[in-house]
């Protein structure tokens, strides 16, 4: 719809300012908008407040002059209206409602816009420590990582998927104290959890293992060898495993280590110090905030001699742009914003592009059971895992509720809710649409009613109002996908569907689609497989199926 719009908004602002009607030299955006009140037509635009400024005059005025310059020779709107201080809002015709119709394809792949044109984007996301298994923060975290890396690569975007590994740090070490603890106990010793160590019953299986492959032999070893490697690998092909499950994969994995046997951490500590932005105090080394545009000064080596988290992160986000992203996306959860700031503004101290890096911020998810939420401490083993709950709900229920908020809002999964095969189930309500047109297609096949190309269907013929706001959100898939990928928002998707959902199950319980009006049937029979063909696509971006029978 909207890229139609712009076209003719565009000829007429142009003719304007061709005839002098207008004076600006340069224009604004041209931005639409679905008024939330369809009275005031389908699409609307502020151009004309916008201009009022640089034309000095006032904005109905304005409006009105591009009323009065607008061209439709393809007969695509009904109205162009005037509203308020000088709102332009648009009406579509039917002939525009028909055309839009046809052009969808059933049973082929929904096209976008390419808005990347072979930009190189990196989506790191998930990135949890190999410390336990994942919680549904964490699922939070993968699902939205993911559902940006499918909407991106959609739109024309060429995109890589990483996993950064941090197999390095105090919570490492932690990790293999505890372990080593775990199999002393089981060789008889008394238990001696280092303080804040993991408890969880993943940390006593690994270390039975240890004991059946190597007896005591082990006794006398550290827990940052072979304990931790031992671990490491035990959590992390979990971790995978909870991923595949998802049907989520990454196209590389970066190991923390690698920045320090590498020499990256030195060389940018020497970076920083070369240009006066650290300093040592109290044995520690420290960030200076203020020069970076800081709130305060920052720990970058501990007095223990230990990094701290940024430093790492530093290397790592100077790494990813010596490798030639255009863009680099970090999906992180509220917790990091402080230090994904900081990260940001040592990269841009160093001379780096600091605008190729951007964070996708996510809230917390807490997880209602029996209307009582459920409490979650990782170290405690008081938590609920990723597998756990693919094991109630499945894959699709999963994913489809960790994006129905925006991602910088909080996030309450209602279990029971989850669970439930009914309308109330937004995942079920929006895959019921397309099972539905399914069974109505087989119905039609069996009753010797074949469905038709747009070329030999009366569309025409879908005026009733509830046919009409079918194939107006349909004319919106295309918009609603292509602001997805610009706003990296895979939300919009899912309120899109669960929209679409409603006004199509809304149209079936109005109007028979099998009747003996060949020609209506026909049209209908169409209009049912351009929802199921969109209600495919857009389950698809989301990683969700899109089931014939439920």
């Amino acid at each position: 719809m909207k890229k139609r719009l712009e076209g003719l908004l565009q000829h007429a602002l142009s003719r304007a300012i061709k005839g002098g009607a207008l004076k600006s030299e340069s224009l604004p955006p041209l931005l639409f908008e679905v008024p939330k009140n369809p009275a005031f037509g389908d699409l609307a635009s502020t151009v004309a407040l916008a201009l009022a400024r640089p034309e000095r005059r006032p904005p109905r005025q304005i409006a009105e002059i591009v009323r009065e310059h607008f061209g439709d020779p393809d007969g695509l709107l009904a109205s162009v209206e005037i509203d308020g201080p000088g709102y332009l809002n648009f009406r579509f015709s039917q002939k525009f409602w028909t055309e839009t119709l046809a052009a969808i394809h059933p049973d082929q792949p929904v096209t976008f816009a390419n808005l990347g044109n072979g930009q190189r984007v990196q989506v790191e996301f998930v990135s949890a420590n190999p410390t336990g298994p994942l919680t549904i923060g964490h699922g939070r975290n993968a699902v939205l990582g993911d559902a940006i890396a499918r909407v991106l690569e959609a739109t024309g975007h060429t995109v890589t998927r990483e996993y950064y590994f941090n197999n390095a740090g105090r919570q490492m070490k932690l990790l293999g104290e505890s372990v080593k603890a775990r199999y002393l106990e089981l060789l008889g010793e008394p238990l001696n959890l280092p303080e804040e160590g993991y408890q969880g019953q993943y940390i006593v299986d690994i270390a039975r293992t240890l004991v059946d492959d190597n007896g005591d032999r082990l006794r006398h070893e550290p827990g940052v060898g072979r304990f931790k490697d031992a671990a490491e690998r035990a959590i992390m092909t979990d971790i995978e495993h909870t991923l595949d499950r998802m049907d989520i994969h990454f196209d590389g994995y970066f190991n923390e280590d690698t920045l320090y046997r590498g020499g990256q951490i030195d060389e940018i500590l020497r970076a920083l110090r070369q240009r006066s932005l650290v300093f040592d105090r109290d044995d520690a080394v420290w960030l200076a905030g203020e020069p970076l545009g800081l709130d305060k000064d920052r720990v970058l080596v501990k007095s223990t001699g230990e990094p701290a988290y940024r430093l790492p992160d530093i290397a790592y986000h100077k790494e990813k742009l010596g490798r030639g992203f255009d863009l680099i996306i970090d999906v992180l959860g509220a917790d990091h914003i402080a230090e994904h700031e900081e990260v940001r503004a040592a990269i841009k101290a160093l001379g780096l592009d600091a605008e190729r890096i951007k964070a996708i911020i996510y809230q917390f998810v807490t997880l209602t059971r029996g209307g009582e939420q459920v409490k979650m401490s990782t170290r405690r083993a008081e938590y609920v895992t990723v597998d756990e709950l693919l094991d109630e709900v499945g894959r699709d229920v999963v994913r489809f509720f960790f994006l129905t908020r925006k991602a910088d809002s909080h996030l309450e999964f209602d279990l029971d809710l989850a669970k439930k095969q009914s309308s109330d189930n937004p995942v079920f309500y929006v895959q019921y649409a397309h099972a539905r047109i399914c069974s109505l297609l087989k119905q039609a096949a069996a009753a010797g009613v074949s469905a038709v190309p747009a070329a030999s269907a009366h569309l025409d013929l879908l005026t009733a109002p509830e046919e009409v706001a079918v194939v107006k959100l349909l004319a919106r898939y295309q918009d609603t996908v292509e602001e997805a990928a610009r706003a990296l928002e895979p939300h919009r998707i899912v309120f899109y569907l669960i929209d679409l959902a409603s006004e199509f199950h809304r149209f079936y319980n109005h109007h028979r689609v099998l009747t003996e009006d060949l020609e209506r049937t026909a049209a209908r029979l169409f209009l049912a497989r351009a929802v199921a063909t969109v209600v495919r696509s857009g389950l698809t971006l989301l990683g969700v199926s899109a089931p014939e029978t439920m």
